[in-house]
């Protein structure tokens, strides 16, 4: 499939014949692509992230944020005195019902005299926040900065009352007050994408599948389910094409990394994984105005930029975690991101299952593992580190890659992040 730089974009991609973007080119004078990894050097020192699912055990938000927070200081070496800027993502104040949260975390947390911020993009809220901590210890405004992403997306609502409030994650005016829910808008989206390839709801219920099964082997995860391709066919039809088992579930959790430069760590932050490239592109939010309703042009301009700024091709990522909200929106999230000529022939080869050249979602992805918003993009900076790092508690890949791609966005492919994470020096 033909590839090319968004217009506009200032970003220009050279493509190879397997299609899979080797070489992504700031347009400029000079033509040559700018190389960052060298000068980021963000080591993420630490992370750790709760058990997901629908906590109707008592435990709050709070909770939950002070035992991630606990663990990625273990994690890290690293003590509550040591952190100098607290991050907090989480989508909405609904869900919290907590104005200001992270000033509440900061107290919660024990940290005291700190910078303090809250990141909000929807979905990419947690790599929305990620990026910003980078930024902040890149520029020397901070030295070791806890980025903290969390949502009670079941814990105290109802199933349809959160449908409802996720809904204004698209323009509350035409769709969310007008009764048109996410799963409609995204199904919309799908049935484009299945009219533009040859995509068929076999292979949405194949992703559904191996998401779920990769999810058994991930102690924290939601969904860990052992179901077949039939069991996706023969479960409530949603918005077609989506049945229940294609849709990600209402999870509570938190999760939490920690970034520094290397020389601020114990031992210099030597065996870390590290942040090396970052993209981040929006969209228009109401579907009807793309250009192509099926395709997620932000997400791919966040790829490219995020390739560049690694100085490194879409061929050299060994595994990803990407937003999966969806079965469908899986496949089209690989599809911007360049991982494959043909993303649905890949698919069906195998190319990311477990033993397949980019295994995707070994975490489950938000279908296994689950999707507390706030958690889901930082819960992925924790599970490609560890991965790269060969310590990862579920299921790691055949054969531990030199980089690995996370991906998350916010409504339909709106607010897109991309982050490159590299393996260990």
């Amino acid at each position: 499939m033909a590839r090319g730089g968004l217009s506009g974009s200032g970003v220009a991609v050279a493509g190879d014949e397997s299609g899979r973007c080797p070489a992504v080119v700031p347009a400029s004078a000079t033509g040559r692509a700018v190389t960052m990894a060298n000068e980021i050097g963000m080591v993420v020192a630490g992370g750790a992230l709760t058990r997901f699912g629908r906590r109707k055990d008592g435990s709050s938000f709070r909770d939950w944020a002070r035992q991630a927070f606990a663990a990625a200081l273990r994690d890290a070496g690293l003590q509550r005195r040591d952190i100098d800027a607290l991050i907090v993502a989480s989508e909405s104040d609904f869900l919290t019902l907590q104005l200001n949260p992270a000033s509440l975390l900061a107290d919660e947390l024990g940290l005291f005299g700190i910078r303090v911020m809250r990141a909000e993009g929807g979905g990419a809220s947690g790599q929305v926040a990620v990026q910003a901590g980078a930024a902040l210890v890149s520029s020397g405004q901070a030295r070791r900065v806890a980025v903290l992403g969390l949502e009670p997306a079941a814990a105290h609502l109802s199933g349809a009352d959160v449908a409802a409030l996720y809904s204004l994650s698209f323009d509350a005016w035409t769709d969310g007050m007008t009764g048109i829910d996410s799963t409609s808008i995204y199904a919309m989206s799908a049935l484009a994408f299945m009219h533009r390839t040859d995509a068929t709801v076999s292979d949405f219920a194949r992703v559904a599948v191996r998401n779920r099964q990769n999810a058994r082997h991930n102690p924290n995860a939601h969904l860990p389910l052992d179901i077949a391709p039939e069991d996706v066919a023969a479960s409530t039809m949603i918005a077609a094409p989506y049945r229940r088992l294609d849709c990600s579930p209402l999870s509570d959790g938190a999760a939490c990394v920690i970034l520094s430069q290397p020389g601020n760590l114990p031992g210099t932050g030597k065996g870390r994984a590290r942040i090396v490239g970052m993209g981040s592109a929006n969209d228009r939010v109401r579907l009807a105005e793309r250009a192509d309703p099926g395709t997620f042009a932000a997400k791919r301009l966040a790829a490219q930029q995020a390739y560049s700024h690694a100085g490194i091709t879409p061929a050299q990522i060994g595994l990803a975690e990407v937003y999966d909200s969806y079965s469908g929106a899986q496949l089209q999230a690989l599809e911007a991101l360049g991982l494959a000529d043909d993303v649905v022939a890949a698919e069906r080869r195998g190319v990311f299952d477990a033993t397949g050249t980019v295994p995707t979602n070994l975490s489950g992805g938000l279908l296994g593992q689950g999707a507390p918003v706030g958690a889901t993009g930082v819960a992925q900076i924790v599970s490609c580190a560890h991965q790269l790092e060969g310590r990862y508690a579920g299921l790691g890949p055949r054969i531990t890659p030199r980089f690995a791609l996370a991906d998350t966005h916010g409504g339909i492919a709106t607010l897109c992040a991309v982050t490159i994470l590299g393996g260990v020096e």
